[in-house]
């Protein structure tokens, strides 16, 4: 048996910009999206023109890792939180420090990237999306 964790982005109607964003950013690959006008309708429930450009499902591979993103289903409301943080890991200093300023352009700085006891180069921030992202450095053995 096999399985995967995979972190969701869940949007609030800014899923497609936040799909370049992170292609620009992080070099994401996108491999897969869908809005909600290309999906099953429901003829007694059409979507507004505004819902049906909403992505309902995409995939980025970042690295070696996939990421899905989304926008909220139209009619359920967002809740934005902190308890769920992404993890980017690298072992180049140099990379971290690309991710860090990229991610943080139009965000927010939450730690500032420097070395800590457990990492050359660590940090976090809030994207400009509300998704936070801890910037990890592995040390070099």
């Amino acid at each position: 048996m096999s399985f995967q964790l995979i972190p969701y982005i869940m949007l609030d109607g800014q899923a497609k910009e936040a799909i370049l964003f992170y292609e620009r950013a992080l070099g994401a690959e996108l491999l897969f999206k869908q809005t909600f006008g290309q999906g099953p309708q429901n003829p007694d429930s059409p979507l507004k023109a505004e819902d049906a450009a909403l992505v309902a499902h995409a995939i980025l591979k970042i690295g070696d890792t996939e990421v899905f993103v989304a926008d909220s289903i139209p009619g359920l409301t967002l809740q934005q939180g902190n308890i769920l943080t992404i993890c980017l890991t690298t072992d180049d200093s140099n990379q971290a420090k690309q991710f860090y300023q990229a991610l943080q352009q139009g965000g927010q700085v939450i730690l500032p990237l420097e070395a800590a006891y457990f990492s050359p180069a660590y940090g976090m921030v809030k994207d400009k999306f509300g998704v936070t992202f801890q910037i990890f450095t592995k040390r070099q053995s």
